[in-house]
């Protein structure tokens, strides 16, 4: 389907205004928005297409964890348009995956519009992601990617110990995990993560734009973790190409550029701002055409 003639979708989900958003510049590419943020990007004729930065770093990272093409079983937190799902779909044949999502209409509307139900082995659980975790068995899984926010807020209380605790119980031996994060400024939250990840997983990499890490702007910054070595190699030739941009760090090098910050626990969780995610959308100009925008 070209993008003339698609038309941008709007409902009303549980947390706040969503909007689906055809690509000007890929017939089958569209944007996921919640009040004006980007949550995710889904090119239906073609899921190995990453376009947003931070997912294709943690696709780099799936792809360099395994050989090519072994299937795994997979968990995510947080939804959306289930972009990696139907990149590990494609990219790993027989792959059993399950998505957590708790926005039910959000589900519906993906479901309607972006093909959800035609993604091999995937099944979407309208449920909040913690308690799926929580009920999930121990050795269950290959790969879990962590990737919740709330519209433009972040769900910091899923960055403590105790809950990483239970991502770990739930990971078989050698497993990845990958999770999403947003900050800026000094990083509070972002190195609290970190540093959260790292009491609970031996092998831990940060990767990031270095404006980020810099304290230039906010931005993503990906963290990941497994109880093996990690494909730091790999990662850090990718993200050294141009195109990129995206640094590879192992704690040593993130605390010597950013610094250091105590781990997130129930007890001690962060109570701190963290700045509202912006992310570029599709937004109509003036005259009707489609332009990229950040929100």
């Amino acid at each position: 389907m070209s993008a003339v003639g698609r038309v941008r979708v709007e409902r009303s989900v549980w947390f706040g205004e969503a909007e689906l958003l055809p690509d000007p510049h890929r017939d089958a590419g569209w944007t996921v928005a919640v009040d004006g943020v980007t949550q995710s990007f889904v090119d239906l004729a073609d899921p190995t297409y990453l376009k947003l930065p931070y997912v294709a770093w943690i696709g780099q990272a799936i792809d360099r964890h395994w050989p090519p093409g072994t299937a795994v079983s997979a968990t995510y937190l947080g939804g959306a348009g289930c972009t990696l799902p139907r990149y590990v779909a494609a990219t790993r044949p027989g792959s059993e995956q399950t998505a957590f999502e708790l926005d039910e209409p959000l589900v519906e509307l993906v479901r309607e519009h972006l093909a959800l139900d035609e993604v091999p082995g995937l099944e979407v659980r309208v449920q909040d992601g913690r308690a799926g975790v929580r009920d999930a068995q121990d050795d269950s899984a290959d790969l879990v990617v962590l990737d919740v926010f709330r519209a433009g807020s972040v769900a910091t209380e899923l960055a403590t110990v105790e809950f990483l605790s239970e991502i770990a119980r739930v990971l078989r031996p050698g497993g990845l995990f990958a999770a999403n994060i947003w900050d800026g400024g000094e990083l509070p939250f972002a190195l609290g993560a970190f540093a959260s990840v790292c009491e609970v997983f031996p092998h831990v990499l940060v990767l990031a734009e270095p404006a980020v890490l810099l304290r230039r702007r906010a931005g993503n910054i990906v963290v990941v973790a497994s109880t093996r070595d990690l494909p730091r190699a790999g990662l850090d030739a990718w993200g050294a190409a141009a195109a990129n941009r995206m640094s590879c760090l192992t704690p040593r090098q993130l605390a010597a550029v950013a610094g250091t910050a105590p781990p997130i626990t129930e007890a001690n969780p962060h109570t701190g701002q963290v700045p509202p995610v912006r992310h570029p959308r599709e937004q109509r100009d003036l005259n009707g055409n489609q332009r990229s925008d950040f929100h």
